[in-house]
């Protein structure tokens, strides 16, 4: 018989056995109360509990939990308690389970060994995991200590408590560990309930309720937002419980999306690609995920406008058309230098310009078209043809000669719709032409009273050198007294000439341009 009284207390009480498959485990407390009921002090060494361990009825936990268990132990003086220690002061105990064993031992602490009448102690084992099976549990004391009366060796007590079976729970806590993931992340599904019921899940894309147990399950990575619904049934009652979560996905892949109203995104980009329409503020680009501008396709397309950098054809080969600065190139094919055709029913344009700089330019009034020498040029240019089929040919202005085609030959007239001949003028006439030098160019000054000019003739077509006749054009108003001198370095293509003046009144080159002095000229090769 133990010298001490033991009593055991639990919290929750009775204790409710684990579930089999149930998460978390059902888990307690248990308090060993040691009080001293006697009217000797005893004084003891240590008090051991032994503790059932395994899943069976009279064990208290299972061997893989058990050091699970947190002791602690506290010793409060009784109104027995020796003088100088007042009644209800609390010591700690130190209480620690016995290595390789299931065995939890309190120590009597150093000068402390005294347990007066009326003290108590208790000896708590918190977090004790249920074992699974139902039934009364008995713990094995062992107290070494003595008194006046009995000797110091070790005495056993037994105290019972009881486990009840575990209650059957609905399931509950049905969620995803991850609520939100990306399209093809997998997730897992958990829930807490009996291990008794049967349970299935239900989902999109499932053809029927998929068999699940052990309170988790993984579905197919969803590709869009889905909702799975967890029936758990009680096998004694068929009654079914029906449980709800959903995972959401943060870029769904849709088989198909039907909007009503209207959709609003910043980009759509294929599955397989990451080329895709941006939609910006003034419209939309089609480009990969680094801003490279990419290739619409499609059959017809009705557009208001379209601003882009170029234009070709299907094929490879075909004709390509870019947008200068305020027009259009047309070129032989895409990555061409080479200018291609424009091929049209019909043109309507204020001109046509060659393409090189300094090429001529038809324009068209009305009623028919001019050839100019070059883009922004008053004068006019030559037309090359293999041929021309018309009724006449009259000069650009009022009053110009005009030529008409008749059978046999042609006749000049002095002005279009005149019947007063006209003058031909030619390179030559049977070896004889005319001309003059350009007004106010060309002047030369060579010393003292002295300027000399070179005249071009080849327009003429001489073949040799002919015999010239000159005079001195521009204007004159008596101010000097103007001489030329003989022709010298005359051929067939031109001349030179001196002008000089003997009243000795300086003059400037200035003056010559000014007046608009030149050299009219006559030339005739003899047979």
């Amino acid at each position: 018989m133990t010298l001490l009284t033991y009593t055991v207390l639990t919290d929750p009480a009775p204790l409710e056995a684990s579930a089999a498959g149930q998460q978390p485990k059902s888990t307690g407390t248990v308090y060993l109360v040691i009080t001293n009921s006697g009217q000797q002090q005893v004084n003891w060494s240590t008090i051991k509990v032994d503790v059932p361990v395994g899943n069976g009825a009279g064990d208290l936990t299972p061997a893989s939990d058990l050091n699970k268990i947190k002791p602690k132990g506290e010793h409060r003086t009784g109104p027995g308690t020796p003088p100088g220690t007042p009644p209800g002061t609390r010591t700690p105990v130190p209480l620690q389970r016995v290595q390789g064993s299931n065995s939890f031992q309190a120590t009597a602490p150093v000068g402390k060994r005294a347990f007066a009448p009326g003290d108590s102690m208790v000896l708590t084992l918190e977090n004790v995991t249920v074992a699974p099976t139902a039934g009364p549990v008995v713990l094995t004391v062992t107290e070494n200590g003595g008194s006046k009366s009995a000797k110091k060796v070790d005495r056993f007590a037994a105290v019972a408590l009881a486990k009840t079976a575990a209650k059957e729970l609905p399931p509950h806590s049905f969620h995803p560990n991850n609520a939100m993931v990306d399209a093809g992340t997998n997730v897992t599904l958990n829930w807490q309930g009996s291990a008794g019921f049967s349970y299935q899940i239900m989902y999109p894309g499932a053809p029927q309720p998929v068999p699940v147990s052990g309170g988790s399950w993984s579905p197919p990575a969803p590709k869009r937002a889905t909702t799975y619904i967890l029936i758990a049934t009680d096998p004694a009652t068929q009654q079914q419980h029906f449980l709800t979560t959903t995972v959401h996905v943060r870029n769904p892949e849709l088989d198909t999306l039907t909007a009503t109203t209207e959709i609003k995104t910043p980009r759509v980009q294929g599955t397989t690609t990451n080329w895709g329409l941006t939609i910006n503020g003034t419209g939309a680009a089609i480009s990969d995920t680094s801003g490279v501008k990419g290739t619409l396709t499609a059959g017809d397309a009705t557009l208001s406008g379209v601003a882009t950098e170029y234009v070709k054809g299907l094929n490879a080969g075909e004709g390509d058309i870019t947008f200068a600065s305020g027009g259009v190139k047309v070129w032989s094919t895409r990555g061409s230098n080479d200018l291609g055709t424009l091929y049209a029913d019909g043109m309507q344009a204020r001109y046509v310009e060659g393409p090189n700089t300094g090429e001529g330019v038809i324009t068209f009034p009305q009623g028919g078209v001019k050839v100019w020498s070059a883009g922004g040029s008053s004068d006019l240019g030559t037309l090359y043809v293999s041929g021309i089929r018309t009724d006449y040919v009259s000069g650009p202005n009022d009053g110009d000669g005009d030529i008409r085609f008749l059978t046999g030959g042609m006749k000049l007239w002095s002005a279009l719709g005149s019947n007063d001949p006209g003058t031909l003028y030619a390179r030559n006439v049977n070896g004889a032409a005319s001309g003059r030098s350009t007004p106010r160019y060309g002047w030369r000054p060579t010393g003292g009273n002295y300027y000399d000019i070179t005249v071009d003739t080849s327009a003429a077509g001489f073949t040799s050198c002919p015999i010239y006749l000159i005079a001195l054009g521009g204007d004159f108003y008596g101010e000097h007294d103007l001489r030329t001198t003989a022709i010298y370095n005359a051929t067939a293509t031109g001349f030179s000439v001196v002008l000089r003046w003997r009243d000795g009144v300086p003059m400037t080159l200035d003056e010559a341009e000014r007046l608009g002095w030149h050299i009219d000229w006559v030339g005739h090769v003899s047979s």
